[in-house]
């Protein structure tokens, strides 16, 4: 007799559904603006261009500027964190290796 296993484990806590601020589709994304902050890793900021690119090329209103902070290993700073945050209605950072 064959026994079939489940190999996924159990939840421990409960899922909480992610609910967006921002209805990024609505109007073509118009009065948006996305800041795309790269880490600093090589092709991070080749990377988030291409994402704004194609971003852009999805919700033809909306804008997108990009950061590179520089160094991975460091976080960003508080000028930059200011000038994201006064500038930009929804940011996406990223992180890798």
């Amino acid at each position: 007799m064959i026994k079939f296993i489940d190999p996924r484990g159990k939840v421990a806590t409960p899922i909480e559904p992610y609910e967006l601020s921002k209805n990024v589709r609505a109007n073509e994304g118009d009065r948006l603006s996305v800041a795309l902050l790269a880490n600093g890793f090589p092709d991070s900021e080749l990377f988030f261009k291409k994402l704004g690119e194609a971003i852009e090329r999805r919700l033809p209103k909306i804008s997108t500027k990009l950061w590179n902070k520089g160094n991975a290993g460091s976080p960003a700073s508080e000028e930059m964190l200011h000038e994201i945050t006064s500038s930009s209605t929804i940011a996406i950072a990223g992180y890798g290796h």
